[in-house]
């Protein structure tokens, strides 16, 4: 393409040169101009705009350096930034520090920036478009025959996925520099909240404590035994985020997230409406059995019902599709994210995902259960939300004498102990010790009962692993007739190792 000189500021004569590519120069020119002769314009850009959506590439390395001055509160004119491109050959071609200046010259008004910035970007995704549209007949045309046409519609779909969500259809490599910058904005968004939290709230807050809360782009395995709590917990852990979901309007028109969030909730064990059922029984004490049995009062139905008014307005998505694929869930996930935003993941349980379209599964389920881990993962840092993934331990934890879950009880399950940022167990005592009743009327039942009695709503949650924070075990109350989980109310508790 032609390099516009400084004495002819005039588009390039796109449909001439570069049919196919989408771009308006004289709309780069104009903001940039804006820029460099009012710096404080560049408060009206939003985020959205980068260098890489210049078509020009010197307009990207320009558009660079403005805001590189300006987030440093340092001046962007052009005497200044003609010492930084001296040895750019573009910058000589267009005229060097006249261009520059014939920039600031015939710059429109400040007030059009946001106007100029948006057709820049506008135009930058109708070429990344027009790319993977490009990639995506040439892979369906002449691709690698090794891939399936449904290989080819997910890869394709996490393009556009991506391009949606970040204005890029690829990320590469990050700068150091602006990875240090999301680094203290977390930390100053941890500062700046109650209770010192960088992540989302799990609503327990001895679990907050040892977590931080829930950090986005991490894969959390929450692993029990059966009849231990783990749907519980996970049900508990997506609603106390989803009825504290509070948003604030962001300039570009999009919605930021101040508190709780969006939660999508897979449940492939259990409807949902037994799942709503238990929800309801959490916010209203009256027991999901005794509703389902139509065994309650009409004080406890219109707790029940007003409950129920107040609460379906509470962003929690749930699918209760049996068996659901991995590549199923990716994509209806990535679709909730685009509809209605996502906050957070909650799988109920992992070991029920199958990794194939048709439901039947691998023969080696060691490494299906691999591959699914390690998409969880994948999914988690493309979308940017912390993913809660339940999972079945194995039966060995019922050989040994002491039931405490370990890390070693994940082996089974291929590689779900390292794809996880976390790995959290529950444990409950009173299960294993309620099944070992002495015969009644002995003293040993007297005791055995006494001791039930003591830890009959105690749970344990072990943090096994976390890659960001300390392991340890924290105790909470758990009630079975509510199969509810809410923080133990006495001193003392924490177990950290």
């Amino acid at each position: 393409m032609a390099l516009v000189p400084a004495h002819d500021l005039r588009p390039v004569p796109q449909s001439v040169e570069i049919p196919h590519a989408p771009a308006n120069i004289e709309a780069e020119q104009a903001l940039l101009g804006v820029l460099l002769y009012d710096n404080s314009a560049y408060e009206r850009l939003t985020d959205q705009l980068q260098a890489r959506h210049f078509f020009e590439p010197f307009h990207g390395r320009l558009f660079a350096a403005i805001e590189s001055h300006v987030r440093r509160g340092q001046l962007a004119e052009p005497i200044l930034l003609a010492e930084q491109f001296a040895r750019d050959a573009a910058f000589d071609e267009l005229g060097g520090v006249r261009y520059l200046a014939d920039l600031v010259d015939r710059a429109p008004s400040a007030a059009n920036a946001g106007d100029y910035a948006r057709v820049i970007y506008d135009l930058a995704l109708r070429r990344d478009l027009i790319r993977i549209g490009g990639d995506i007949a040439h892979d369906a045309q002449q691709g690698d025959p090794e891939k399936t046409a449904r290989d080819q519609i997910e890869a394709a779909e996490q393009q556009l996925f991506t391009l949606a969500e970040s204005g890029a259809a690829t990320t590469g490599f990050h700068s150091f520099e602006s990875s240090l910058a999301k680094a203290v904005e977390m930390a100053a968004e941890a500062y700046n909240r109650d209770g010192g939290l960088s992540g989302v709230s799990t609503g327990l807050t001895d679990l907050d404590r040892m977590l931080g809360g829930l950090h986005q782009s991490d894969l959390i395995i929450l692993a029990a035994r059966p009849s231990m709590g783990k749907t519980a917990l996970g049900a508990n852990i997506a609603f106390n985020v989803a009825r504290r979901y509070a948003w604030e309007p962001q300039p570009d028109g999009t919605k930021k997230t101040v508190s709780g969030g969006v939660v999508a909730f897979f449940s492939l064990e259990m409807s949902a409406e037994q799942l709503a059922m238990r929800l309801l029984a959490d916010v209203t004490e009256v027991s999901s059995d005794r509703m389902r049995k139509g065994e309650i009062n009409a004080s406890e139905f219109g707790r029940v019902r007003d409950a129920a008014i107040e609460l379906q307005e509470a962003p929690l998505f749930i699918d209760d599709t049996g068996g659901i694929s991995i590549s199923k869930l990716v994509a209806r996930c990535r679709r909730l994210k685009r509809q209605a935003g996502l906050d957070l993941i909650v799988i109920d349980y992992v070991q029920l995902i199958t990794g194939s379209e048709n439901g039947r599964g691998s023969e080696n389920r060691v490494q299906e259960v691999t591959q699914i881990t390690m998409a969880l993962k994948a999914l988690a840092k493309e979308l940017s939300v912390p993913i809660i993934a339940l999972a079945q331990l194995s039966r060995q934890v019922e050989n040994r004498e002491d039931k405490k879950p370990q890390l070693s009880d994940l082996r089974e399950s291929g590689s779900i102990e390292q794809d996880a940022d976390v790995v959290m167990f529950i444990y409950r005592e009173a299960y294993y010790l309620g099944r070992a009743e002495p015969r009644e009327g002995t003293e040993e039942h007297l005791a055995w009962q006494e001791q039930l009695d003591k830890i009959a709503n105690h749970a344990d949650v072990i943090i096994g692993k976390q890659r960001h924070g300390p392991i340890g075990t924290v105790k909470l109350h758990f009630n079975p007739d509510l199969t509810k989980f809410s923080d133990l109310a006495r001193e003392g508790r924490f177990d950290p190792h």
